[in-house]
């Protein structure tokens, strides 16, 4: 299973973490997987080449499935756009293939 993180401060986002594989169907053939990771990598990207936001990306080259990025204090409205079309996405995923396959869980982080 995919298990993605959204950790927010209010309406702010904080983080997203992502570990794990689908498992929907054989390796190159797994559309769940396909999905949340284009969704993922593809907000990543237009965060990094259409905003000015500080975002911060660690990745496992091991094939585990781990992503996780870290936004920056202070968030542009198309940021958070891209981030709330993303979760939309990931709901929609979710919805329609179970949370056998995906589990969305989005966390409120403690403010400091």
């Amino acid at each position: 299973m995919i298990h993605v993180t959204v950790e927010k401060q209010g309406d702010a986002y904080r983080r997203v973490i992502s570990r794990g594989h689908a498992h929907y169907d054989d390796s190159g053939l797994d559309i769940v997987c396909a999905a949340v990771s284009a969704l993922l990598i593809n907000t990543v990207n237009s965060i990094e080449v259409l905003t000015r936001d500080d975002l911060s990306v660690d990745e496992d080259q091991a094939g585990d499935g781990y992503l996780s990025f870290t936004l920056g204090e202070e968030q542009s409205s198309d940021a958070v756009l891209l981030l709330d079309s993303m979760v939309l996405g990931l709901q929609t995923i979710m919805e329609n293939y179970g949370d056998t396959y995906l589990l969305l869980e989005e966390r409120e982080q403690d403010m400091i």
